[in-house]
């Protein structure tokens, strides 16, 4: 019994250590951060929005989020294709970080130029 609660503390260990590597690459972020402004959003509107991104980036950055349950990926049988990503509510629960982020860099950068202003 023992080593089995050892194994299992060892495995979440690895699932959270994993999760947070996704986290932090470049872009990641950033990603989570355009999608949750929308419900579902097509590959090259996610590019225009992200400045600077290649397109390889872009696509190995929405699938390594894919494979940890972040995104979903709709692919549409049209002619050309239609692909779609979108949150899922494992990464919507995200959003309540993301704002609270984005909330706290606002509060932060409008301090630092409030005290290098000269008076």
């Amino acid at each position: 019994m023992e080593q089995r609660g050892v194994e299992e503390e060892e495995q979440k260990c690895k699932a959270i250590n994993n999760m947070w590597e996704v986290l932090g690459r470049r872009w990641a972020l950033l990603i989570l951060k355009n999608l949750h402004t929308k419900e579902a959003i097509r590959f090259n509107e996610l590019k225009r929005t992200l400045s600077g991104i290649s397109s390889t980036v872009l696509a190995a950055r929405l699938l390594e989020m894919e494979r940890e349950g972040l995104i979903s990926k709709k692919i549409y049988p049209e002619i050309p294709p239609k692909v779609e990503y979108r949150l899922t509510a494992r990464a919507r629960e995200l959003g309540v970080i993301l704002k609270d982020l984005g909330e706290w860099a606002q509060r932060w950068k409008f301090l630092r130029i409030a005290s290098t202003q000269v008076q």
